[in-house]
C-alpha cells in the first residue's frame, strides 16, 4: 500500500523478504501487538547478523540512544562482514527527537541496516516520513478473535490436545486478548494437562491466571449488584499485587465508558456481535460486556465516568489521596438504593 511518504509494508511481505533474502535498508516494527513486534525484531537481527558476529552489530534500548554514536557505527565500514547492524528498540524517537536520526536516514551508508522497534509512534515526525519513504514500515496490531483462536488450536494440536468451544471462549475471557500472555498461559495449561486428551473448563480455571481487567470487570459487576464488601474485598486484592491506584481508576473509568457504549448500542437494537466491532471489542467476550451493561442505566453510567474523571483531577491537584478516591468511587456506586 503506497502512501506519500512511501511504502507502508504487510506482515506478509516482511515474511517474504525473510524467506528470499531481499531486505529493505531499514525497517521499523510497530504496534501494540508487543509478541509479534518482538519475535520479527529477532527473525530480522537472525538474518542480518551472521551467528557470533559482534564486531558488525549494536543494540540500543531507551530513550537516552547517542544518535552520534549510531550515526558513527553505521558509517563505520563493516569488519569481514557484508553489513552492519542496528537494532534501536523503545527510543521514543518517533515521537520526539529523531531529527538528527531522520536527516540521516535520507542517505544512510550503503553497508548499514537498521531496525527500529517501537510501541508507539507519531506518523507526523521527520524521522517516520524518512523511514517510510526510504524503508519499510511495518504495524502489529492487535490480532482478531479468529486469528487468536487459530494460534491457539494449532499450539494444542501440536501437542494431541482438544478443547471445546466453550472452553477456548473461557481461556480468552482470563487471558485477554495480548499473545504474550495467551503463549505463556497456553504452555502452563499445556503442562499441566500432559496426561489429558482433552481440556476441560475446570483445567482452564485451575490454572491460568485472571489478568487485572478480569478482576476490575468482577469489580464493576460487584458494585453493579451493591455487593460493596466484595467489590473493596478486590479493590484491595489488586493494591496486594502492587497495582498502583490510578491505573486501578483509569481501569474502572475504561470499564465504564465502554459499558456505555455497550449499554447505547445495545439499546439501539445492535446486535453482540456488532457491538463488539463497534466497540473494539473481541466476540469472545462481547456478551459479557452486554450482560453486564444490562445491569446499569445510561444515566448511571455517564455518571460514573464522570465521576472517576473528576477523581483522577482531585488526585492530581493534590486535593485528595489516591488510593482513597478509588475507595470513594468503589463505595459511592455500590452503596444499596
Amino acid at each position: 500500500m503506497a502512501s506519500e511518504e512511501g511504502e507502508v509494508y504487510e506482515m506478509q511481505r516482511l515474511i517474504a523478504d525473510l524467506k528470499s533474502g531481499n531486505y529493505k535498508q531499514i525497517y521499523l516494527l510497530y504496534g501494540e501487538e508487543d509478541y509479534l513486534r518482538k519475535q520479527y525484531r529477532d527473525k530480522l537481527r537472525e538474518a542480518l547478523v551472521p551467528e557470533g558476529d559482534t564486531m558488525n552489530y549494536r543494540y540500543y534500548s531507551g530513550k537516552e540512544v547517542p544518535v552520534g554514536e549510531v550515526i558513527d557505527f553505521a558509517e563505520t565500514m563493516p569488519f569481514f562482514a557484508e553489513r552492519r547492524v542496528l537494532v534501536l528498540e523503545d527510543t521514543g524517537l518517533f515521537q520526539k527527537g529523531g531529527e538528527a536520526l531522520a536527516a540521516y536516514m535520507e542517505s544512510p551508508a550503503p553497508t548499514v541496516n537498521f531496525v527500529f522497534v517501537e510501541s508507539e509512534i507519531d506518523k507526523r515526525s521527520k524521522i517516520y516520513k524518512a523511514v517510510s519513504k526510504n524503508g519499510a514500515v511495518i504495524e502489529f496490531a492487535r490480532q482478531d478473535e479468529n486469528t487468536l483462536k487459530r494460534w491457539v488450536l494449532s499450539m494444542l494440536r501440536k501437542e494431541n490436545k482438544q478443547i471445546s468451544e466453550a472452553t477456548l471462549n473461557l481461556f480468552f475471557q482470563m487471558t485477554g486478548a495480548d499473545m504474550c500472555n495467551i503463549r505463556s498461559e497456553t504452555e502452563k495449561l499445556l503442562c499441566y494437562c500432559m496426561n489429558k486428551d482433552s481440556i476441560t473448563a475446570k483445567d482452564v480455571e485451575e490454572i491460568c491466571t485472571k489478568q487485572v481487567t478480569n478482576q476490575i470487570f468482577a469489580m464493576v459487576d460487584a458494585i453493579a449488584a451493591k455487593q460493596q464488601k466484595e467489590a473493596l474485598a478486590l479493590y484491595y486484592d489488586l493494591l496486594t499485587l502492587k497495582e498502583p491506584p490510578m491505573r486501578i481508576l483509569f481501569l474502572i473509568a475504561r470499564q465504564f465508558h465502554i459499558l456505555l457504549q455497550v449499554k447505547e448500542l445495545a439499546m439501539k437494537g445492535y446486535h453482540d456481535r456488532d457491538i463488539a466491532e463497534k466497540v473494539g471489542l473481541h466476540g469472545f467476550i462481547a456478551g459479557k460486556y452486554v450482560r453486564q451493561a444490562s445491569k446499569f442505566k445510561a444515566s448511571y453510567l455517564r455518571e460514573a465516568v464522570e465521576s472517576c474523571v473528576e477523581a483522577e483531577e482531585m488526585v492530581k491537584t493534590g486535593r485528595m489521596d489516591d488510593q482513597l478516591s478509588v475507595e470513594m468511587i468503589i463505595v459511592r456506586y455500590s452503596a444499596a438504593s
